[in-house]
């Protein structure tokens, strides 16, 4: 990092990404990691939020409010809902529409969840059992089918036609991107460009949506909304390359590694390593990934052959890309508690560590 001496003093030179104002200097060095501290400014809010979740999750059919109590109990850190707060907050005003929006995206994603564990017939879902692995697959695929039907009539009851379009874009980006994922995971040939394609769709546009539903039930206008949804796209796809990064990451702390490997999930440190590579030494690697991805000793060889290519810092460094460029265009909003606080969780999910 270097000063400008002919620009503004209150602005720093990062290499590769420009100018950035000092206030992103100024919490990208001291601000608190801490959610308590982060969602302060909506604190109340989620609060609110919490009772009003709850209620859209009732139904009268026993067995299936057996299973919606069992969903709530076990929700996760609650992110998506804290975007939208805290990209309404900084648009302009928290109201009505913000908490149906975050209820929304939650019955979506919630879905979508469920029926992702019925696909990868997984057994576990955030340390607790999947809903397919208590309830068998016919009623998980149900319980999913109940989420985004409840989802809809949210926002068709209040006739919040706006929300619905950016909700619903989202879950078709997201199914795009997976079953392209699927598709191109057969041949092991996807390329940098497909893979940005790929987590844009499956991962970024989930929360590119939580920010641009925010904004829009802030009242806020087309060109602010598209603006808060760019941002989020960066975020996403800064957030899922860390993740990737993970699987090539220290296991002492208490994470396995080597697990999109023994999927055969071909992510961005190692799409540039195998660009890298010699012919044989690609066709090598690539024929462990297909054949032999299941033994312990050939996934480390596949992890040690990323690493001394080069593909964590080149990871790296597009995951800081993106997630200096989103602070960035976050500064062009109004200076808020709010968004000071989006920058902060902005942080959060980059420094993460799990």
């Amino acid at each position: 990092m270097s000063t400008g001496g002919e620009e503004d003093e209150r602005t720093f030179y990062f290499e590769g990404t420009g100018r950035l104002p000092l206030w992103t200097i100024d919490y990208l060095a001291a601000m608190p990691l801490s959610l308590d501290e982060i969602k302060a400014p909506i604190a109340g809010e989620m609060e609110e939020f919490e009772q009003k979740f709850r209620s859209s999750m009732q139904t009268r059919v026993l067995l299936l409010d057996k299973i919606m109590h069992y969903i709530v109990k076990r929700k996760g850190k609650q992110m998506r809902p804290m975007f939208i707060f805290l990209s309404a907050g900084t648009c302009g005003k928290i109201t009505e529409s913000t908490f149906r929006a975050a209820s929304l995206i939650e019955l979506l994603h919630t879905a979508s969840l469920v029926h992702d564990d019925v696909v990868d017939d997984a057994n576990y879902r955030r340390g607790f059992f999947s809903i397919n692995a208590l309830w068998k697959n016919k009623i998980a695929v149900l319980v999913g089918d109940f989420l985004l039907a409840r989802a809809l009539m949210l926002s068709v009851e209040h006739k919040e036609f706006d929300l619905l379009t950016i909700g619903t874009e989202s879950v078709k980006e997201m199914s795009e991107g997976e079953l392209l994922q699927m598709e191109k995971a057969r041949q092991l040939d996807i390329t940098e460009d497909l893979y940005f394609e790929i987590i844009r769709q499956k991962t970024a546009s989930l929360i590119a949506s939580c920010c641009a539903m925010g904004a829009s039930s802030a009242g806020a206008d087309q060109a602010m909304v598209t603006r808060m949804k760019e941002f989020g796209l960066h975020i996403g796809m800064a957030f899922q390359i860390k993740d990737d990064l993970f699987d090539y990451g220290d296991d002492t702390i208490g994470k396995p590694v080597g697990i999109d490997i023994k999927e055969k999930k071909m992510t961005l440190p190692l799409i540039y390593a195998l660009s890298k590579a010699s012919w044989l030494q690609k066709r090598h690697i690539i024929g462990i990934i297909r054949s032999e991805s299941t033994k312990v000793s050939k996934v480390k060889e596949v992890i040690d052959f990323v690493r001394s290519s080069g593909g964590i810092d080149y990871a790296t460094s597009v995951m800081q890309r993106y997630y200096q460029e989103a602070l960035v265009m976050l500064e062009a909003f109004p200076n808020s508690p709010y968004r000071v606080s989006l920058g902060n969780l902005v942080r959060f999910t980059i420094e993460r560590s799990k």
